[in-house]
């Protein structure tokens, strides 16, 4: 039975990722830990974890829990400095999406782990999309020739309009100014929030391929410090890409698809593909269908139909972490992510940093 423990409770995705725990049959929910308890009284609830499980230092919960995995969710800013309180217990570690705020927090956090010989995952939830995985295979089973574009629109109402379990809520202006999501310092804003996405799972789309240059344009709304839109644009030998994200759609994607729809459009020398977040299809052109037609998204069946799964089984059989959630993968989504947002600020194109 694995032990896994969730520390910090800044992004409410930590919900989501502890009913992963909670309904995997060799895994089970050995303590929680954040200096704010009201956070943890959702999960204490709904998982039925007793007083002697949560824990407002984490240092005693590791301690008393001796979990084999840790998962992480600090607000963006913050992952390289937890990163490395966490790792001298020698545990594996989940950080919740994105990597880090920069790649220099991102490559203290990898050499962080290599000197415990534990893995590191980051996770990116829309790796968990079936339409999205399909995609993928169908890309490297060269159906649509070599891959030359990739087209990324995402995001939703806002951060503060949904919890775990995609529960809706009505945030109030307090709520915002309270909120980590909108404080530059924090590694707030839709661009950190949403573009690493794009730029992980496009890079897992490209063949871990680099872009050569990238520019980046981002709004400037009134009465906040940070972005709700951004367009990067990024220059391949192959041709060019685009990320985009908004805060602000008019719908949530996991309930009805705004316009634009959020998802991936991905274009080839052979075909295109275009696969939408939570639909149960994908789109693909061919040069024998160039009119189109829908293909079923492939199930995602255990151990591969989340996070918690995948790397467990990892873990298990002392395999590499691969895709999105490896290190590899996601630090070149991070250089994309770092070299657009200085493009933003610098208001001009930039070579690939890092």
């Amino acid at each position: 039975m694995f032990r896994v423990a969730g520390i910090n409770f800044d992004h409410f995705h930590m919900g989501d990722l502890l009913r992963n725990v909670f309904e995997h049959p060799d895994a089970e929910i050995a303590g929680i830990a954040d200096t704010q308890p009201e956070r943890m009284t959702e999960a204490s609830k709904k998982f039925g974890l007793s007083d002697d499980r949560v824990f407002t230092d984490f240092a005693e919960c590791l301690e008393k829990t001796q979990p084999d995995l840790v998962i992480l969710c600090p607000a963006a800013a913050r992952h390289a400095e937890w990163l490395e309180k966490v790792a001298p217990f020698g545990v594996h570690v989940l950080m919740e999406k994105p990597f880090a705020a920069s790649l220099a927090e991102a490559d203290r956090m990898i050499d962080a782990m290599a000197a415990t010989g534990k893995q590191l995952a980051i996770n990116w939830p829309l790796r968990w999309v079936a339409s999205h995985v399909t995609a993928h295979r169908i890309v490297s089973e060269g159906r649509i020739g070599d891959l030359q574009e990739v087209h990324f629109y995402d995001g939703n109402r806002g951060p503060l309009w949904h919890g775990a379990d995609k529960i809706e809520k009505e945030p109030t202006a307090e709520e915002k100014d309270a909120s980590w999501f909108y404080k530059r310092a924090e590694g707030g804003g839709s661009l950190l929030d949403y573009v690493g996405y794009g730029t992980t799972l496009g890079t897992w789309y490209h063949g871990n391929r680099k872009p050569i240059e990238v520019t980046c344009m981002i709004d400037e709304p009134a009465g906040l410090e940070v972005e709700e839109q951004s367009v990067t644009v990024a220059r391949y030998e192959s041709g060019l890409s685009t990320f985009q994200t908004r805060w602000g759609t008019f719908t949530d994607p996991w309930t009805h698809q705004p316009q634009p729809k959020c998802g991936f459009v991905l274009k080839g020398t052979g075909g295109t593909i275009s696969s939408y977040d939570y639909e149960p299809v994908i789109r693909i052109q061919t040069p024998a269908h160039p009119e189109g037609e829908e293909l079923a998204a492939d199930p995602l069946e255990p151990p591969f139909a989340n996070p918690i799964q995948y790397f467990l089984r990892c873990i298990d059989t002392d395999t590499p972490v691969e895709g999105p959630l490896s290190t590899e993968v996601a630090r070149i989504g991070q250089q994309i992510v770092d070299t657009a947002y200085r493009s933003a600020l610098e208001k001009r194109t930039l070579p690939l940093m890092g």
